[in-house]
Order: structure tokens, then C-alpha cells, then sequence
């Protein structure tokens, strides 16, 4: 179904867990968030969630690289990701950036490309700001204690809307174990990482076609980042103003919006 592929491939700093899946002959690039398991094995799930894109793509996803340095920074796991794509011959790709993929996806556009056709950044930031450093700073603390409970709870309460989040509430046990870190170490890296993003003074560098989508209700980032970085960058802005973190998850119609985006040819 959906020729979904998964394997590992390695580039100069280690080995990279991928998942392709489509019929299109057009890359295109999905830079997912942080999240506690990572991608493998979540092929099917993950070409189920991102279907729409299969006729016209050949859909890629790159986990970040395995044996991640304590001090990993955004603009080094753009090094790593330009360096998986070109392990698979990947130039001029259409890109979806979530959250961290987003800050992730700002870097690799600056700093490769040829690599970037056309951008998406989606619920994501181009700096630290208060509502960032104390999600991650909460949700590190949860994992230094071992608190899984409260880290899946407390994640959920900041990336949901009220009324999603409520639906899932008798389901936290079961959510817990599906959603303890696998690997807690690796977890912590990877959040920390999210605040060594800032290209605020980068941004008028960029020159591909960009479009931002935020939830007006986002308590991860912030409900007016997605604006701020809209208008640093003088690009489309599309704002859900019911939603939050998760709109990629929640909104029915934010793959359509984002392949919307990519088949119109008009440039900014």
C-alpha cells in the first residue's frame, strides 16, 4: 500500500532511519517535529496521515541521524538532513517543515538551496521566545524525572485543542506507554536542540517561495509566532484560529492547504 519503503542509509555522521512512499516523481521532503519514538516502523501510519501527496510525490521522510552529539544544534541537523538527501539524489524538493522540522527546514533552505524548491513552515519558530523555552524546559525536567505520565499529559494539553485533548483524556495510560520516550537520552537532545534556533537575522536571505500555516491557540510556540515569521519572511500566512499545535493533526483540511500551495505556480 502507498509503496511505502524503510530503510537506513548513511551519510558523513552516521546512519539515518528513512521511510519513501508516493507514485510522483517530485520529491517531497517531510521535516516532522520532535517527537519521544521516532520513524521506524511508522511507515504505513505515516503515508496513511500524508496520502493526498502520494499521486503527485515521492514522499520522503529522514529521522534525525542515530548517536546524536549532547550539543546538537537545528543548523547541524540541516547539515544532516542536505546530507541524506543528497544520499538519495534529492534536488529541488518541495519541503514541509512541523514544528522542529520547521526550524530545521529554515536552515537547510538558507544554507542549501538547490535542495529547496518550494517551503511550507508549519506551527514552528525562527527564534527561542518564552512560551518555547518553557515548553521544552518542562518537558525536560518530565524526562530527567522519569515523570512519563506527565510528560504525555503535558504534551498533549500544550499541542491539542481543549476539546481534542479532553476526547484522549481516558486514554493517558495507554497513550503513556505508546508515548514514553524510547530512548530518553535521545529525547532530551533532540528538545534541547529547539533552542539553538535563530535565523531571525537569516530570513531575508531566503529566496524560494514560502507559506506559513500556525494555530492562533499555540501553546508549544506561541499563537502569534506563525505571524511574527509570516511577516519577516513577506509571505502567505494561513492561521487557524480554533487551533493550535497540532492543527497538522486536527485541521482536515491542512494537507490540501499545503498541496494547494505547492501546485500553484505563482511566485511570491
Amino acid at each position: 500500500m502507498f509503496g511505502v519503503k524503510e530503510g537506513t542509509l548513511t551519510i558523513p555522521a552516521g546512519k539515518v532511519d528513512y521511510i519513501c512512499f508516493g507514485k510522483g516523481k517530485k520529491p517531497l521532503v517531510l521535516l516532522q517535529g520532535l517527537n519521544t519514538r521516532g520513524i521506524r516502523g511508522a511507515g504505513l501510519g505515516l503515508a496513511w496521515m500524508y496520502r493526498c501527496f502520494g499521486k503527485d510525490y515521492r514522499v520522503w521522510l529522514f529521522d534525525r541521524r542515530a548517536n546524536l552529539p549532547e550539543e546538537i544544534t537545528v543548523r547541524e541537523l540541516a547539515a544532516d538532513t542536505a546530507a541524506a538527501m543528497a544520499a538519495v539524489g534529492i534536488q529541488g524538493a518541495h519541503i514541509l517543515g512541523v514544528s522542529q522540522g520547521g526550524m530545521i527546514a529554515q536552515y537547510l533552505a538558507l544554507e542549501h538551496p538547490d535542495l529547496v524548491e518550494k517551503l511550507v513552515l508549519a506551527v514552528t519558530a525562527y527564534e527561542t521566545n518564552e512560551t518555547i523555552a518553557d515548553s521544552i524546559q518542562t518537558w525536560v525536567s518530565m524526562t530527567e524525572a522519569g515523570d512519563w505520565k506527565g510528560l504525555v499529559a503535558d504534551m498533549t494539553e500544550r499541542m491539542y485543542s481543549a476539546e481534542y485533548a479532553k476526547r484522549y483524556t481516558p486514554l493517558l495510560p495507554l497513550l503513556t506507554l505508546l508515548q514514553k520516550p524510547k530512548d530518553p537520552n535521545r529525547f532530551l537532545t533532540l528538545a534541547r536542540a529547539c533552542l539553538t534556533c535563530d535565523t531571525t537575522d537569516l530570513l531575508v536571505q531566503l529566496r524560494c517561495p514560502v507559506m506559513v500555516i500556525g494555530g492562533a491557540n499555540d501553546l508549544v510556540v506561541g499563537g502569534h509566532t506563525a505571524e511574527e515569521l509570516a511577516r519577516k519572511l513577506d509571505c502567505p500566512l494561513y492561521l487557524y484560529e480554533n487551533l493550535g499545535h497540532a492543527a497538522y493533526e486536527e485541521a482536515p483540511d491542512f494537507n490540501s492547504r499545503v498541496l494547494a500551495f505547492f501546485q500553484n505556480e505563482t511566485q511570491r
